[in-house]
């Protein structure tokens, strides 16, 4: 039990004892006790003052003798206004060190029996063009995501939903017909998916080239932009891919396994991965059946014109498109044929989808109407709605071919890690494949540290130079507070120093030391608060926090020259574990961590 719980029941008997009035522990606050005053944890006393009848300060006298008394781990006390801030013994927090080395996976809870089983979805591409920064922060959002649930004892299960069906593929195909003269990623040596987006663009730039001649020619505007040729043989090419036409069929297919391919070289540069891949050349066919039988049972209404929709007035909002005249899907049929195959295959408590917020309505729609069609599991629809990242050049369009690339941004970092570091002179007496290792480290670390730090509902601004410094709140920073550590201990070793287990509890440490400890020991809470917030900004700044004030902690006790051989050795112990947990931490934002720098 920790000394918070131990802290909250002597407060409740506490108040039974000293004014006969019985009080629930939930009421009970407890936070760190500010640094610039005496004292590890504070108690609020306000909330009991109805109780006592007394001022705070004769309140805070009173449960404060009560508990030096019956609190062993408390030797004092002091009273600041209504705060009670309370002096935990050295002894309790060095067995608080010691009972963290003994954990495995010290701060997560094991997967048993029963656990709650939570599907979340991310990543979910289209098979038109190369993964972008957007994708980068959607991908490593939701693999964070993933493994701080699994942390926290959850059943996790991580799709990927693919989206290869729609006007948008259509668009990159019948480009390539026009303009491509049968080139292949083989015979360009151009990735797949590059080569793919290469053709989305230029179907772009051909059909704006066609409704200026059109307005030339005095067609209205919007009239033009519908009436465009490339767009009504797009349009045409989807109704033949979902009429199984074999030519169409054929080439979406081949298309399709060029980007596929590429999208696997990206995922695993990234370090991200999927327990199941879902097409939504599959699931919009389910979608499709589950309209239809929404149609016949009343529940969805069809227009003269033939496209079928919800009518969702009843909840505050409009009617919804589901099929379009033509009988063609959008993505909010595939999205209710997914969601289908999903629950009935996996049985599962919770899904989360992780996107964009600009699909915020698109979600609570989803969840609507699969509410309407009778599906009880509607309520376990979540979106994790995340900001847009922007670059200090401004917003990213794909269409326009002015993204930033994903391949292209990663591949820039390992090579601004590798003039970083060649800079300061980190590496030199490195092979040079143990040196790319580590620039490959650097770059990634500082990437996923630099995008996961930032809540996942702010919109946030990405600085590649600004990332890989090795100074602030960093990922590189962190990486080179985790190989100091382990150099430490390497040159302990070295010294033929005989690094213990466990330190001895009888050490008289300093509040700095004491602080480090408490700190360190903070961490299954900080794992349980990401799970419930699903928010890897709090791991990432949990994570600074802690190697900040570690860094400190080394600069003020040298460890080696220290002669008092039990506090050295605490020291080294302590230096073990926040290394631990550095390494914890770090890995659940998917970061690697070299172990020398």
């Amino acid at each position: 039990m920790s000394i918070e719980s131990i802290i909250k029941g002597k407060v409740v008997e506490a108040i039974s004892a000293c004014y006969g009035q019985k009080v629930e522990e939930d009421s009970v606050q407890i936070q760190k006790t500010r640094r610039e005053f005496e004292g590890d944890l504070t108690v609020v006393v306000f909330p009991f003052l109805r109780f006592s009848k007394k001022s705070p300060e004769e309140t805070a006298n009173d449960l404060g003798n009560f508990l030096k008394e019956n609190v062993e781990a408390i030797p004092s006390f002091n009273i600041v206004k209504g705060f009670l801030n309370l002096v935990i013994d050295n002894s309790y927090w060095l067995s608080v060190l010691n009972e963290a080395v003994k954990i495995e996976n010290y701060g997560f809870t094991p997967l048993t029996a029963g656990a709650k089983k939570v599907m979340i979805e991310y990543s979910s591409p289209n098979t038109n063009k190369p993964l972008h920064l957007g994708h980068i922060r959607n991908n490593l959002l939701g693999y964070s995501v993933a493994q701080i649930l699994k942390a926290n004892g959850y059943e996790v299960i991580k799709v990927n939903l693919v989206n290869d069906r729609g006007i948008h593929i259509c668009k990159s195909m019948l480009a390539w017909l026009r303009f491509g003269e049968g080139e292949t990623p083989e015979s360009t040596g151009i990735k797949g998916d590059h080569l793919v987006g290469k053709y989305y663009v230029k179907f772009d730039q051909e059909y704006k080239k066609e409704v200026e001649v059109l307005v030339a020619g005095g067609m209205d505007a919007d009239e033009a932009k519908k009436k465009a040729p490339l767009l009504l043989e797009a349009q045409d090419m989807l109704v033949k891919w979902e009429a199984g036409d074999e030519e169409t069929v054929a080439l979406w297919r081949k298309m399709n396994d060029w980007v596929l391919a590429g999208f696997d070289i990206t995922y695993k540069t990234m370090g991200v991965d999927f327990d199941k891949v879902y097409f939504e050349s599959d699931t919009y066919k389910q979608g499709k059946a589950i309209v239809m039988r929404g149609l016949d049972e009343g529940v969805l209404y069809q227009k003269e014109t033939g496209s079928v929709w919800a009518n969702l007035e009843e909840d505050g909002l409009d009617h919804k498109l589901l099929l379009r005249d033509d009988g063609t899907s959008v993505y909010m049929t595939q999205d209710i044929g997914t969601a289908y195959e999903r629950f009935n295959e996996f049985h599962i408590d919770e899904h989360i989808y992780v996107v964009g917020n600009e699909q915020n309505y698109h979600f609570q729609v989803l969840s609507l109407i699969m509410g309407k069609l009778g599906y009880e599991w509607s309520d376990k629809i979540k979106h994790l709605s995340y900001g847009m990242v922007e670059l200090p050049e401004g917003k990213m369009k794909s269409r326009e071919g002015t993204v930033v690339d994903a391949d292209d941004l990663m591949k820039e970092m390992v090579n601004t890690a590798r003039e970083t570091s060649e800079e300061l002179g980190k590496l030199s007496g490195y092979s040079k494949e143990e040196a790319e290792d580590v620039y490959y480290k650097v770059a990634m670390g500082a990437l996923k540290y630099f995008i996961l730090k930032v809540d996942p509902k702010k919109n946030m601004m990405f600085n590649p130079k600004d990332s890989i410094d090795f100074n602030g709140n960093t990922g590189p920073f962190i990486q080179y507070t985790y190989t100091r550590i382990q150099s430490v201990l390497r040159k302990a070793v070295e010294a033929g120093i005989e690094i213990p287990e466990l330190a001895k509890v009888d050490l008289d440490i300093s509040e700095k030391e004491s602080f480090l400890i408490q700190l360190m020991a903070n961490y299954p809470n900080v794992v349980k608060d990401a799970g419930r917030d699903t928010s890897p900004a709090l791991i990432s700044n949990y994570v600074y926090d802690l190697a900040k004030e570690y860094n400190q902690f080394y600069h003020d006790f040298p460890m080696n020259k220290e002669e008092n051989v039990d506090l050295r050795n605490f020291r080294f112990v302590l230096s073990k574990q926040v290394a631990e947990i550095i390494k914890s931490g770090m890995s659940l934002l998917g970061v690697s961590l070299p172990e020398r720098m």
